[in-house]
Parts: structure tokens; sequence; C-alpha cells
């Protein structure tokens, strides 16, 4: 058995109900096999407990916890538990969102701008502070330190166009080759550059559950080759929004001084993106509805299940910030 116990491994998070002291303390060594699936099944699929408690379990399939053994990312106990949370998750988007299966429908709505747009970005980029930036920053980094890798476990369970395109997408996502043009690696340019830590899941404590819901999603979809669909659905709604979006943020970065650094991860994302768009749109999307056009279904699940997370996130920090509080379960100490 191997541990991770590097410097720039991520701790151990604070639990926020039993379903997280379970996964916690267990990997912590305190406790083992002590999983309630009735509890998991029957708790709030978007609620801080559930969410902190998958996010755990998913984090063992990507860089894992200081101190916490390598064995512990197929320990069947811990799987099946797992298992559980992902079903109440699963089963609480499902019944969040309309369904059906008009792919080309959900697609052409996503790339309608309204003139009078009322997003995160619309706010930051007329009205937000620099302290909403630093907390919208401290939101996404959970995501943005891992941008791309929870993408990567679809490509081999596609084939054709889809699946070559899809890595030609994935390939710039990681810089090309380049290590130091890795979007990962501009975010943590990007938090460094705003006085903020770079540190894998430094605001994993910070951050709400409606934050830890649309990271969480990726790894369900992911994880799950029968969710092959929903995760193309879901990456689709990234590139055709991300474009648009991440202008607005450069505006509202350019408006308060925001160092080049910050700038430059979304001017990067403004040009990559508008070519991710049609790539994902027709060669990957409309590939996979040719090769398998029963995944119909999944696919506008996964379009759903983005915009219904990323409104239940924007709702809560504009509500956050219009009332003039923090939008982070704890404040962040210091910029400097």
């Amino acid at each position: 058995m191997t541990t991770i116990d590097r410097a720039t491994a991520a701790t151990l998070p604070e639990i926020r109900g039993p379903l997280s002291a379970a996964v916690v303390d267990t990997l912590a060594g305190a406790r083992r096999d002590d999983f309630d699936l009735d509890a998991a099944l029957a708790a709030d699929p978007f609620g801080e407990d559930l969410q902190l408690a998958l996010h755990v379990c998913y984090e063992l399939h990507y860089q894992g916890f200081a101190g916490v053994g390598d064995d512990w990312e197929w320990d069947v106990r811990l799987l099946g538990f797992r298992a559980a949370l992902e079903r109440a998750f699963l089963a609480g988007i499902r019944a969040a969102v309309p369904g059906g299966d008009d792919v080309e429908g959900l697609l052409d709505e996503l790339l309608i701008e309204p003139a009078d747009g009322e997003g995160v970005s619309h706010f930051l980029r007329d009205d937000g502070e620099w302290w909403h930036l630093a907390e919208y920053f401290a939101h996404r980094s959970i995501y943005h330190l891992k941008e791309a890798d929870p993408h990567l476990w679809v490509i081999p369970r596609l084939s054709g166009r889809a699946k070559a395109a899809l890595v030609a997408v994935e390939f710039d996502e990681f810089g090309g080759g380049r290590a130091d043009q890795a979007h990962s690696r501009l975010f943590a340019d990007l938090l460094a550059a705003a006085g903020l830590s770079p540190g894998y899941l430094a605001y994993l404590d910070h951050v709400p559950a409606c934050t830890l819901t649309t990271v969480n999603m990726m790894s369900l979809f992911g994880l799950h080759r029968d969710l092959r669909g929903a995760l193309v659905g879901h990456f689709a709604v990234t590139e055709i929004t991300t474009g648009p979006s991440a202008r607005r943020m450069d505006e509202a970065l350019s408006r308060l001084g925001g160092a080049a650094e910050c700038r430059y991860f979304y001017t990067e994302h403004i040009e990559a993106d508008a070519v991710h768009e049609q790539v994902l749109r027709h060669d990957v999307v409309g590939d996979l509805l040719e090769r398998e056009p029963e995944l119909a279904a999944d696919i506008a699940l996964g379009i759903q299940a983005t915009e219904l997370l990323e409104n239940r996130l924007a709702e809560h920090l504009l509500g956050s910030w219009s009332a003039g509080e923090t939008s982070l379960l704890r404040p962040l100490r210091s910029l400097a």
C-alpha cells in the first residue's frame, strides 16, 4: 500500500454531518465500515453532508489526500457507500430537470445571449468589487484546478469522429502539450496573482454544497459508462457557454485592475472555446447521436443538469452578494 504524503497534497476536509463523518473518519483511520446506506439514500441530494461525502469519495480517483492509502480508491465497502450517495444525487437531478431528448433544441437555446443578462459574470462585469471576484475564484478553484480531468473518462467510451474530436479539445485543455499552458495551471497562476492560495482543494472547507454539486456531477457522469451521453452533454454546455462568460470576466478584471495572469486565464478561454463550441456540437455530439441515437435522452440530461446546478450556484452567489454577505462557508482571511 502507498499513501500520499507530499507537501502539495490536499488534507481531509472538516465534516458536515454523519455521512461525511463516516467517509472522512474512515479515511483518517478513526473507524472503518461504519456506512449507513439507508441514511445516504434518504439524505438531501443537494445538501452539505451528502455532497461533501461524495466529493471526498470521488477525490480518491483524482489526486487523493495526504496520509490516505491508495488502496481506498477501490475499497468495496466505500464504493458501496458511494453508490448509495450517487443514487440519491442522480435521483435528485432527474427529479429536478424536465427531461426529453431534444438535444438540438437545447443546444440552440444555449446560443441565445439575452441582452439583459443577469448572471454572475454580468454582475461581476458591471457592479462587482474585488472581494466578489476573489470569492468567485475560490468557488471555481474546486473545478478549475482539475479542469479537463473529469472529461477524460469518457474518451475510451466513445469511438470514431466523436472520440477523435473530443481528444482534440482535451489536448487544448491540457495546454497543447505545454505544461505551463494547461488550463489548470493557468488557473493556479490566476489564484496566485489574485492573492489567493493556488493549492489544490485549498478552499474545499470554504465552498458550500452548491459549488460541490457542479464538480460532483462531472465525476458522477465520468465514472459511469452508462452516463457517457450525459458527460458529453455537460461538456458541450461548458464549451458553448464559456466564451461569452469569459469575455465578461475579462472585462470585470480590466475594470478592477486585475493582474495579467488573471486576465490571461479568461482570454485564453475566449479564443479556445469559440472553436471548441463547434467541434463539440457537430463532431462530438453530432457523431455520437449518429452512432448511438438512443443516447439522446442522456445527452439532454447532461445539458439540463449542468444548467440546473450552475443556476443553483448563481442564485446562491448573487443572493449572498446582494445582501452584502459572503457566499462562502467561511470568509477569505487575506488577499495579500
